[in-house]
């Protein structure tokens, strides 16, 4: 299955990119089991998704759980907690 990957704010600074199409492998599907296989990329990519660090999750421009089936083509979008002051 392949997918659109989105990173904003401090997620795209850490893994130096704003999206990427990536085709998933059997068993992947669902946006916390993504998560994982990023996480399971090493380096930059553990610490900017690792489960220490909060983060917002979304798919298809709506915000969801690790539980969230993803689909053919769909979107799935990591960003930190938006604060405001």
């Amino acid at each position: 299955m392949n997918i659109e990957l989105r990173f904003f704010a401090s997620v795209r600074e850490a893994v130096g990119l704003a999206s990427e199409r990536i085709e998933l492998p059997a068993g992947v599907a669902t946006v916390g089991a993504v998560r994982e296989h990023l996480i399971a990329r090493g380096g930059a990519w553990r610490e900017a998704l690792g489960h220490e660090r909060a983060l917002r999750m979304a798919f298809e421009h709506v915000m969801c759980g690790p539980d969230t089936p993803v689909t053919e083509g769909g979107e799935v979008a990591f960003f930190p907690p938006v604060t405001g002051g």
